[in-house]
């Protein structure tokens, strides 16, 4: 499972069994709020991930973004509530690449899995590329 963390929203996307394929699940709206926390458990719960990777928001130049130290907080806290490996990977460029892949495939610019989610199946596709490396 991947994370696209965001202050008002966060996208959630899953792999298949084989860890092969990522589809983009529901937005959450305000993740580390209670109703957005209990949606993630819940999340968590019927989707049952061998490990959860949440983004690290890092400048084109590498370094840590404005936003790494919420991320690494919300994944700390996470590795609280969850009974599997959660680590922190470079979410670099998956936003624009999320919005290319949907202008390239016609898709809506409303409607459909939320640009976040997409956002975090092209993080997940990455990571599962590099585990398989």
């Amino acid at each position: 499972m991947a994370i696209d963390h965001g202050p008002v929203r966060s996208g959630v996307a899953v792999s298949d069994p084989t860890g092969t394929l990522a589809r983009p699940l529901r937005v959450i709206e305000r993740i580390d709020a209670p109703g957005g926390q209990r949606l993630l458990m819940r999340m968590i719960a019927e989707e049952t991930p061998e490990r959860i990777v949440v983004g690290d928001p890092r400048l084109l130049s590498g370094r840590a973004g404005a936003q790494a130290s919420v991320a690494a907080a919300f994944a700390e806290r996470l590795r609280e509530d969850v009974a599997v490996p959660v680590e922190l990977v470079d979410e670099r460029l998956t936003t624009a690449e999320a919005t290319r892949r949907r202008a390239e495939a016609g898709g809506p610019r409303r409607g459909g899995p939320g640009i976040d989610s997409l956002a975090a199946c092209v993080m997940l596709e990455a990571y599962l590329r590099g585990t398989r490396a």
